[in-house]
């Protein structure tokens, strides 16, 4: 905001020649309320209401026209819809409570004119804006219909970018490490592709379908510039099938020949990419449509779509007191640039950067200190365990998640530091032959778990397991394991606990486009003035929707293609296990939804579906990766898609158009990737030790092995009654007494703004996120940039946070992503690689930093049950 003094709940006058037109506006009062606001009042507005100068221009005829009956009737749907709402403003909850509650207001509202003001402005702003303050900063609550959208531009660069993409990521999956590409990429490099065709196509204009269309039809627009971003969101990842098919083909892990079939490959490749989308589609009214589905983590993709094609530069007061002009544009470049080139410091030069475990450095060998600081084979707690913007936003987008997601997974992780200490020092479970934080399987001698031993033509042999050894975790593993599963009954009560009244309500709508569309009869919607916000709005008044049956057609076309996969080949499987495996993202899709569009952070269903899914089918591991695969990936996928959806609905796509293009896109996808996967398993020693290139394929020596611990062996063998880990299962039942304790709390105290902020989904969020390499020093650093973005930039400089907070955090990202392929391709791969060999890349790892044991074992050679007893289980 410009202006010499900071507008708080006690403003002074403020004088300040900089004061531009639109704060002069805001000041005086002109908003609409039919008479004066003081310089107090604003102050008070702004800071109660969460509200910026530029949210409330554009808005004094509506404010004027509102009437007090209108508003209450608008406030009290708001109290329903947010009063278990963390994104919303606590402060505006609060006057919110005392405009409903005060009878005085009705009856003497001439008293109560600053309340009145303030409710009417939020009513205002709930309907023709967003309730959301990181929503308006980004997101225009208006739209152009006559914008062309699906382009010749749009073609050529969205497939071009599918295609590439596609390419890269396939490719260089199977090399360690492995070299991927983000949709961010391809949104920074279509800008200058888009104005380039701008530039150089000829406005050659024609007839399709009664519509006239132009080759060239002017400047390269916002629309199209998203639709590419999001063709390519749909490109750059790797297909499941890139993991699946060398897992069963290769002769070192399952050697079954007909996973070199091209036809096998297609066929479930288009089963699993296409499930998802059907399972997205038909979840659009309760992930996409509503305002309180904010979907964080893709507000900086629309706020570097802004950065590039919004003309407008306000001037804003910044930290120091200063006036920022720079335009969003210019910040983006120079806050890449800052990256691109930092990078090549954690990333090539000083890696220690990335690990910086400056305590283990002091007493490499000091084996407790390790395990208690060190980021990267320890615990990680430690106060500055990295410089490295890419290993602290491993599992999240920072300066997009709000504060209250970040701390209490913050407080979850604190929890979980004693538990795994405890059970390490104890050594229970025989962890402490092991390193305390490691995501590995052991065997007994502290080795790592050879699942080849216990194999017969890729089947158990129980002779050999007796002979080898059962297999081990880390107590960083165990903690994990208990959270998940903490996790997963959280999620289950809290969303029935919350948000049932928004299912319900989604649930009705759903029915009545079901009605409608069979045509049984006509039914009315009922009055509700936010059931649809101003977005939705929009996009149903200007574009034709993409009806519930063509994404249920998909989705039962895709299970069928998926299943012909499974039976027509001697998978061993049942195709029946698709139809299993995808009843369970049926049943947590919309929850883990729910959960992930208001915190930006995902429940991973993995460790849930390895669970259920080996429980099923015991000592069948194609079984096992085929549930896994319906059951996680497909819940994975439908997410990555909603959150693609939430994009179009924000810039205002046509649903047709967007439908479209991800489906082209996704069989670009499905068949180059697929092509890449056949080349390279032609590769000599491909995903051996001496496979050129770095292609030793360490993803998929983990997703085999996991196969066989959780297919082969089972979960029986290690979670059930009265076999080693199943204490864990405890971890359900305290799951669902997290949220239920909770909602009795708030029932009790419900004013408390210390139980609104606690979410009780993400408290066992962050120890579920314990096991090598991942843990607190991989977390922590996210606290304080959060707390400076969201508590002192947003509160202290709101227009400036507002500005360029987002374009910041689609900054970051792409100068990383840029530098490591410049990083690679330029240094690391011509003539077998270039390495600087001194201390700051040496010290990684060295001495117990990357995870010692706390015993030695024991002089007869391994730990636990003696090998050849028959006693393994």
């Amino acid at each position: 905001m410009s202006g010499a003094q900071d507008i708080t709940p006690v403003a002074r006058p403020i004088h300040d020649d900089a004061i531009d037109d639109k704060d002069e506006k805001f000041l005086t009062g002109d908003l609409g309320f039919g008479h004066t606001v003081d310089v107090s009042e604003a102050a008070q507005i702004k800071n109660d209401l969460d509200v910026t100068t530029a949210d409330v221009l554009g808005l004094e005829a509506k404010i004027a026209e509102i009437s007090l009956e209108r508003t209450l009737h608008i406030i009290e749907q708001i109290k329903e819809i947010h009063k278990y709402d963390q994104n919303f403003p606590g402060q505006t909850l609060a006057r919110i409570d005392e405009f409903l509650t005060n009878p005085d207001v009705i009856d003497r509202p001439e008293k109560h004119q600053e309340l009145i003001d303030e409710m009417k402005l939020e009513a205002v702003l709930s309907t023709e804006n967003s309730p959301y303050a990181e929503v308006r900063a980004n997101v225009d609550p208006t739209d152009d219909p006559t914008m062309p959208v699906l382009t010749l531009r749009v073609w050529i660069i969205g497939c071009i970018f599918s295609g590439a993409g596609s390419f890269i990521d396939a490719f260089f999956l199977m090399r360690n490490p492995p070299v991927y590409i983000g949709a961010n990429v391809a949104q920074l490099l279509s800008y200058p592709c888009g104005t380039f065709l701008a530039r150089v196509l000829p406005d050659w204009r024609f007839k399709l379908f009664g519509r006239e269309h132009s080759l060239n039809p002017g400047k390269f627009n916002k629309k199209e510039h998203m639709l590419i971003t999001i063709m390519a969101a749909v490109s750059f990842t790797n297909s499941y099938t890139t993991y699946i098919v060398p897992t069963q083909a290769m002769p070192f892990w399952f050697n079954e020949s007909y996973a070199y079939n091209f036809g096998y490959q297609i066929m479930n490749s288009i089963g699993i990419n296409f499930v998802g989308y059907g399972l997205a589609g038909l979840t659009r009214r309760f992930l996409v449509y509503p305002a309180a589905a904010v979907w964080p983590s893709s507000l900086s993709t629309v706020a570097l779509n802004k950065a590039f094609h919004t003309e407008e530069n306000e001037t804003v007061r910044g930290p120091l007191g200063k006036l920022y002009s720079i335009s969003r544009q210019r910040f983006f470049l120079y806050a890449f640039a800052g990256m691109f080139i930092y990078f090549f410091f954690p990333g090539f030069i000083f890696q220690a950067l990335s690990y910086f475990s400056w305590m283990t450095w002091i007493a490499p060998d000091n084996i407790t200190l390790s395990a208690i600081t060190s980021p990267l084979g320890g615990l990680g707690l430690n106060p500055i365990p990295t410089f490295d913007w890419n290993v602290f936003s491993i599992w999240l987008v920072p300066l997009t998640i709000p504060t209250f997601a970040i701390m209490n997974q913050f407080a979850g992780l604190l929890i979980g530091i004693p538990i795994c200490a405890a059970i390490w020092y104890s050594n229970s479970w025989n962890t402490a032959y092991l390193p305390i934080n490691d995501n590995h399987t052991f065997d007994n001698t502290g080795g790592r778990f050879n699942v080849t031993k216990i194999l017969t033509n890729g089947r158990l042999d129980d002779a050999k397991y007796q002979e080898y050894s059962q297999p081990w975790v880390s107590a960083g593993y165990i903690t994990s394991f208990f959270w998940y599963f903490a996790l997963y009954g959280a999620t289950v009560t809290y969303v029935i606990l919350y948000h049932r009244q928004q299912i319900v309500s989604a649930s009705k709508l759903v029915w009545r486009s079901v009605l409608k569309t069979l045509r049984i009869r006509q039914v009315e919607a009922e009055e509700d003035d936010l059931a649809e916000d101003v977005h939705y709005r929009l996009m149903k008044q200007n574009y034709k929707d993409v009806p519930e049956w063509v994404y249920f057609i998909m989705l039962i076309v895709a299970m069928v293609i998926g299943m012909l996969g499974i039976a027509l080949y001697p998978t061993e499987t049942s195709p029946v296990v698709v139809i299993f495996g995808i009843i369970m993202p049926l049943i947590a899709l919309v929850p883990v939804g729910l959960v992930q569009s208001v915190t930006g952070i995902q429940v991973a269903m993995n460790v849930l579906a390895e669970f259920i899914g080996g429980s099923f089918v015991e000592g069948n591991a194609n079984a096992l990766i085929w549930f896994k695969t319906y059951g996680y990936i497909s819940c994975y996928q439908a997410l990555q898609f909603s959150n693609d959806l939430k994009l179009a609905h924000y810039t205002k796509i046509p649903p047709r158009y967007t439908f479209t293009c991800q489906v082209v896109a996704t069989l670009i996808f499905t068949f180059v990737s697929t092509g890449i996967l056949n080349f390279q398993m032609s590769f000599k020693d491909v995903c051996t030790k001496n496979a050129a290139f770095g292609f030793t394929c360490p993803g998929h020596n983990t997703f085999f092995t996991s196969a066989v611990f959780w297919g082969t062996l089972s979960p029986k063998r290690l979670f059930g009654p009265g076999r080693r880990y199943n204490m864990m299962l405890l971890g359900f039942p305290i799951g669902v007494c997290i949220p239920l304790m909770h909602w009795l709390l708030r029932r009790k105290w419900p004013k408390s703004e210390l139980l609104r902020q606690i979410h009780p989904v993400m408290i066992p969020a962050g120890p579920a996120l314990w096991g090598s390499p991942y843990n607190l020093g991989n977390f922590f650093p996210n606290v304080p940039v959060v707390w400076y973005s969201w508590q002192y930039l947003r509160r202290k400089y709101p227009d400036f946070w507002k500005k360029y907070n987002f374009v910041v955090a689609a900054a970051f990202p792409a100068g990383i992503a840029v530098s490591a392929v410049v990083i690679f391709f330029a240094l690391q791969l011509p003539k077998g690689g270039l390495s600087i060999d001194w201390w700051g890349n040496t010290v990684v790892g060295e001495g117990c930093d990357g995870g010692c044991p706390l015993l030695e074992i024991p002089e007869v050679g391994y730990f636990g049950e003696a090998p050849g007893s028959g006693k393994f289980i």
